[in-house]
This record gives C-alpha cells, sequence and structure tokens, in this order.
C-alpha cells in the first residue's frame, strides 16, 4: 500500500536505532498519508512507546522543549552538505500519548505518555492521519479506515467530529485545506 519512495536513510536509521533498543517506531501522521498517495513527504513523524528519557538517551544530539513528549533527534552531521539529509535532519519523535481536554479550544489541558500505539492514533484529527506504518516490519495500521477514506477522497474525523472540532478549532480549516490539496 506504501508507493515505492525512497525513505531518507537518516529517518529509517533513527526508526531503527528505536527498534534494535526495544522499541516500536511508526511514522505516522501526513508522513503516512502522502506515503499512500505517492507523495515525496515533505517531514516524517515517528511515535514510539518509547519516552521522551528513552529516546535522547538513543541518539547523540536532540533537544526537547516542549510538554507534549516531542524530542527533535539531529541527524546532520556539521559538515553535511547533501541538501536531502539536510532538509530532513531533525527527526521528530514523540511517545504514544493520551491527552486530556481542551479548554482553550487549541491545546490538551495535560498529555500523559502511553505504551499503546492505538491510543495515539485516536486521538488524531481526521482518519487519514491516523495510519501509522512501521518501516522495519512494513507494517501498516488502519484502526480507523483511513487508507479507504483516502482511496474515497473523504476527510472524516476520527471518533465524533463535534469533539474534534470542539477541542482546536483549527482542524476545521485543516479539513478544507486537505480537501482542496488532496
Amino acid at each position: 500500500m506504501i508507493k515505492e519512495i525512497e525513505i531518507p536513510l537518516n529517518i529509517r536509521q533513527v526508526a531503527l536505532a528505536l527498534h534494535l533498543a526495544g522499541h516500536e517506531a511508526y511514522f505516522v501522521g501526513g508522513c503516512v498519508r502522502d506515503l499512500i498517495l505517492g507523495i515525496v513527504p515533505k517531514d516524517y513523524d515517528i511515535t514510539t512507546n518509547a519516552t521522551p528519557e528513552q529516546i535522547m538517551a538513543l541518539f547523540p544530539r536532540t533537544f526537547y522543549e516542549n510538554s507534549y513528549g516531542t524530542v527533535g533527534v539531529v541527524t546532520v552531521k556539521d559538515e553535511e552538505t547533501d541538501p536531502e539529509i539536510v532538509r530532513n535532519s531533525i527527526v521528530e519523535v514523540t511517545p504514544y500519548r493520551i491527552e486530556s481536554q481542551y479548554t482553550d479550544g487549541r491545546h490538551p489541558d495535560s498529555v500523559k505518555w502511553s505504551s499503546e500505539l492505538a491510543d495515539d492514533l485516536g486521538r488524531r484529527d481526521f482518519t487519514c492521519n491516523a495510519i501509522a506504518y512501521n518501516p522495519i516490519n512494513l507494517e501498516l495500521v488502519d484502526l480507523y479506515d483511513g487508507i479507504k477514506d483516502i482511496k474515497d477522497k473523504t476527510i472524516r474525523a476520527v471518533g465524533e467530529p463535534d469533539k474534534r472540532f470542539a477541542e482546536d478549532a483549527l482542524r476545521i480549516l485543516r479539513a478544507i485545506r486537505f480537501s482542496a490539496q488532496l
């Protein structure tokens, strides 16, 4: 189902390092949607059952400056000049997470880590972004029929649409943008 697009080596190496350390590693969100559509992703997001501390322990150059668990893994060497590698030099790796309510209509009040991929996919905005791809064993996880929605050119919320849009009002604009672009 994933089109034959060459995934940059440094992105694959991050996923492999997580896997070799005994953690799960899945591409998730827009990059999986783009790979299914045969579009070269602008960036790759990885989700994992590792905690931020476990992620940082695996890589020599990281940064972690947020409350959502996203660790930036720097994969480019200072002397690197290959534009493709430089473009994808920071790989965002985020633990599976569960989000609380969104009282400000934009951001969750709190986030907690989960050990279950299904928890992370269930909090996502649209079915086309709730597909995970394991680049090690080539497994696609599609709990919400996102692949069918991509084929049918349907933008559908994960779970209850009213709840998803009340959590983050910008999702309405994202739905319109996806409809126009995809």
